[in-house]
């Protein structure tokens, strides 16, 4: 799939493309494939990424969504705890808040 190509604000889709985004990064990066990733899922806890972990993603999202989501600026928003508790639920919506956003633009 190209980037771009036919995204909707739909947060099923937004999940499935995370998860999919998610388990590449485990994959490449630790060598853990077949992680159980939903909603509920912590960044933190569940999947014990680290820091740079987190800019890695940010570049993932970036190539998959382009301008119209901004990872790091999502992050700044917070507190410290609130990254800690970070679910990948709390990510989708953001996401297709933004897709959304743009697709009104």
């Amino acid at each position: 799939m190209t980037p771009h190509s036919s995204v909707t604000a739909d947060e099923a889709t937004v999940l499935a493309d995370l998860t999919e985004l998610l388990a590449r990064l485990m994959e490449d990066e630790y060598g853990l494939g077949d992680i159980p990733i939903g909603p509920h899922t912590t960044f933190n806890r569940d999947l014990e990424l680290e820091s740079i972990d987190l800019v890695t993603l940010a570049g993932l999202l970036q190539e998959r969504y382009g301008d119209r989501v901004n990872f790091a600026e999502f992050l700044a928003g917070m507190e410290f705890d609130e990254i800690v508790e970070l679910t990948v639920g709390r990510l989708v919506q953001y996401v297709a808040a933004s897709l959304k956003a743009a697709g009104a633009s």
